[in-house]
């Protein structure tokens, strides 16, 4: 047996530990640690809760929207309000292509390195790879100069002796199989990637004020004014801007991650047999169509055993399921709860930090373990895709189907809809959801124009505190899954609040029962071929895209000053 340990696993947000026994050639057992203290919930005690979105996105530089938009949604839970429907539109907006930018930047930054080897790239023949885009797709990019040109780029890289970004990669391990021509086509979207993530973010930025970390948002709806007869609002001349960017991602996604993540997927089919884990699975809906978040654009729910026809529909912001079924156990991870040790609803969960050395069978991660009704969950883009597919959701049925089918001419045989309980499954459907909510980006842009022309302008509910305890909660199918926020409110004040993120149901360390978490029953049974180079243990954890400063932060309890930066 052999004993290994990557710290840090991830390429983005670090602070995961992953220990692994790797015996006969397979991961035997694992450890999912998130290495450093959460405290976010501690420095919101006895804040107004009108500010905490603006607190809550500072969890994280990546995943910034994504909590703000929660936090809110928590607080207008409690009490009660509702939001107007520009201001859902709007959000749904920035929730769009907040989305799209993340799924982008996830498989070309941040998987597609474990499958796709940079090096053999530069043996590839420029005129192959075209014709083999050509292929695939009809995506304009996809010519002989500029493939070349990317080639060259990546030589130049080569030439001073330092690889850059790729220097850290597994080049030449016995695990990467796919051709140079395919290396190479892939690598040429690798850099038109970054390109069009940022137009995703234009977005987001045009209507957030900023990004990363919103502007626009307040308990009630947010703070875009609408007035086409004034220059300083959100004009018909910024909404028809947001368009034209809306317009250049359709290429990218449907022409280009589309056919890649399809044609990767298919030339690694033997993964569809690793990195099922726990697959029952939990999703939430998103994108409310009227003012008190009972109907949305996407659907949501409960899946068990990987199972669509359990699928179970969660239906409200007030879905009493969802609300009753969360509670978060800490036996494994480094909290102390005060009373007893059994998992706790967020509503009383506590933040009580107890640290000590890592105990393989003690407490041995930051991370709590939250469960749903007692059962281990997976979340992210699989758990969604699989839920709107049972719910009969037909933009995803149609952009699975092709992913499919792409798939499938490429391996020469049928891949089922079942492929996607695996490692390389949850890639595929994270392309799937992100061209799912291109549609959905462009549906809500088209929802808030014909508002605005019936003339309906309203942006903001102000909200009103009463006296004494209200309980709210706020849940967002975010980028890499269910994202929940509850706040409990005394007298205007919050008395206690709990972020349950998606990288704290899937980077979890063992529950109570001592079941393990996602990650790390994914991970059992996956081969290795050289424990000195895990590049298989990568590629199970990167597929899940982890995000640890979302499930874990670090306080000064001193509130002392620690960093300061000064421009000149």
């Amino acid at each position: 047996m052999t004993r290994i340990s990557i710290d840090p696993i991830t390429r983005i947000e670090g602070h995961l530990r992953i220990d692994c026994e790797v015996e006969n050639g397979k991961v035997s057992k694992a450890w999912s640690s998130g290495q450093m203290w959460r405290g976010i919930e501690v420095i919101l005690q006895g804040r107004d809760p009108r500010d905490a979105w603006v607190f809550t996105q500072r969890i994280c530089g990546v995943c910034t929207t994504v909590h703000a938009i929660v936090s809110v949604r928590a607080v207008e839970n409690a009490l009660n309000l509702e939001v107007p429907l520009n201001a859902q539109y709007i959000r749904n907006l920035i929730i769009t292509a907040h989305g799209i930018h993340d799924h982008i930047v996830h498989f070309y930054q941040l998987a597609a390195l474990d499958w796709v080897d940079i090096v053999s790239a530069l043996s590839a023949d420029p005129v192959a790879a075209a014709k083999l885009g050509a292929t695939l797709s009809d995506y304009r990019r996809n010519g002989v100069q500029e493939i070349r040109q990317i080639q060259d780029k990546l030589k130049a890289f080569v030439g001073t002796g330092q690889l850059g970004v790729f220097a850290s990669g597994y080049w030449g391990h016995p695990a990467m199989k796919l051709p140079p021509e395919v290396n190479l086509l892939a690598a040429t979207h690798y850099f038109h990637a970054l390109e069009y993530q940022r137009i995703a973010n234009r977005i987001v930025a045009i209507l957030g004020g900023k990004t990363p970390h919103i502007q626009n948002l307040a308990v009630g709806g947010v703070a875009n004014p609408i007035n086409p007869d004034s220059q300083s609002t959100l004009t018909l001349e910024r909404l028809f801007a947001i368009k034209a960017e809306i317009d250049q991602l359709g290429e990218f996604v449907n022409q280009a991650m589309i056919p890649d993540v399809a044609a990767v997927g298919a030339l690694y089919a033997d993964w569809t047999k690793y990195g099922a884990g726990i697959t029952d699975y939990l999703s939430v809906p998103d994108l409310p169509l009227d003012t008190r978040g009972t109907r949305f654009e996407l659907p949501g729910g409960y899946i068990a055993q990987g199972d669509l026809a359990t699928f179970k529909p969660i239906t409200s912001y007030q879905d009493d399921y969802f609300r009753d079924g969360v509670k978060e156990s800490v036996k494994h991870a480094w909290y102390d709860y005060k009373g007893d040790d059994q998992a706790r609803h967020p509503y009383e969960g506590q933040t009580n930090p107890q640290h000590t050395e890592f105990q393989d069978n003690g407490k041995y991660s930051w991370i709590k373990a939250p469960g749903f009704h007692g059962q281990r969950m997976q979340v992210g883009p699989l758990a969604n895709v699989l839920a709107m597919v049972a719910a009969g959701h037909e933009p995803t049925q149609r952009h699975l189907n092709r992913v499919l089918q792409i798939a499938s001419t490429v391996a020469g045989s049928q891949i089922p809809v079942e492929a996607l309980h695996s490692t390389i499954g949850r890639i595929a459907a994270r392309a799937v959801r992100c061209a799912v909510l291109l549609e959905s980006l462009q549906n809500q842009w088209q929802l808030l124009i014909d508002n605005i022309a019936k003339g309906d302008f309203a942006t903001f509910n102000r909200p009103v505190f009463p006296k004494g305890e209200i309980r709210g909660f706020g849940y967002h199918e975010a980028p890499r899954g269910v994202l929940s926020h509850w706040t409990v409110i005394e007298n205007g004040k919050i008395r206690n609040y709990q972020a349950v993120v998606p990288s704290t149901w899937n980077a979890s360390p063992r529950d109570n029962a001592d079941a393990p978490g996602p990650y790390e029953a994914a991970l059992l049974d996956n081969p290795v071929a050289n424990p000195e180079q895990p590049l298989e243990v990568l590629r199970t954890i990167h597929s899940f895209d982890p995000c640890i400063a979302c499930a874990v932060h670090l306080l000064d309890a001193e509130r002392q000053t620690r960093v300061r930066v000064q421009v000149v």
